[in-house]
């Protein structure tokens, strides 16, 4: 008799939580609409870059082209801001947001993320000749030392939480960071070692410290909504693909290598 009235029980629970997935479905929605929405700042080589005529480009750009293939959809880019990023993707600006996001327990309070595509932890930007002064963090928590951090992510936490006597300077964006750097007007950017290894090349004067020993250990991946476990399944399942048939090295060595 018990397990009679356990089996009714049963199949309502699981006909209430179909419900809830095949309502929340985003990707359901996008091959629907043909359309991927993709918010992003823009502003984080070798992730997410807005070219001077206003289209982007970087690895993350690479991976939602292929992935709206996969959905026989096109990319819309939606601009935003570090600082903006959570409010934009949680109004429902877009459906994935991409562009070097750290995975933070954090932003998993309002949001949820595929499986990490990269690890790639938080390691110092200095000039050049600066690379054997600054080694560690306690090198760098010093009150002569000039800290610099873009507004909003995780590296403005990074360094708010690790420079407690640095003089610590918080820019706009992540743009003009690398000028202030060789202008002298700043020693250290903490950021992600990909990012150091691009800016190096493009800035010659500036070197990443030790990136392949980052001061934390971070890991990337794309920001999706809160509870949409079809749409979670399906991006895990299109990452794990790509990194089996070589589409995703192929993509990362392009801006890499």
């Amino acid at each position: 008799m018990k397990a009679k009235r356990l089996l009714p029980c049963l199949a309502g629970v699981s006909l209430g939580l179909s419900g809830v997935q095949a309502s929340a479905a985003t990707v359901d929605d996008v091959i629907k609409a043909g359309v991927l929405r993709v918010c992003t700042p823009g502003d984080y080589q070798p992730f997410s870059h807005v070219k001077p005529d206003g289209g982007y480009e970087g690895i993350d750009i690479d991976l939602m082209q292929s992935l709206a293939g996969t959905l026989s959809a096109k990319v819309e880019y939606v601009k935003t801001t570090w600082a903006n990023l959570l409010p934009d993707f949680t109004a429902g600006k877009c459906d994935i947001a991409v562009g070097g996001i750290s995975v933070s327990l954090e932003r998993q309070k309002q949001a949820s993320f595929s499986t990490a595509y990269m690890v790639n932890g938080k390691t110092p930007l200095v000039r050049c000749a600066d690379v054997q002064r600054f080694q560690s963090v306690a090198d760098i928590d010093k009150p002569d030392v000039k800290v610099i951090a873009n507004l909003g992510g995780s590296n403005e936490r990074f360094a708010r939480a690790n420079f407690k006597n640095a003089k610590l300077t918080i820019h706009p964006d992540n743009i003009g960071i690398f000028d202030e750097l060789l202008k002298g007007n700043a020693d250290v950017f903490v950021t992600e070692s990909a990012e150091t290894l691009v800016k190096q090349r493009v800035h010659p004067g500036l070197c990443g410290v030790n990136p392949d020993k980052p001061l934390q250990y971070g890991e990337m991946g794309f920001l999706l909504p809160r509870g949409d476990v079809l749409t979670k399944e399906f991006i895990d399942q299109w990452l794990h693909l790509i990194k089996a048939n070589g589409e995703y090295q192929g993509i990362v060595g392009r801006w890499l290598n």
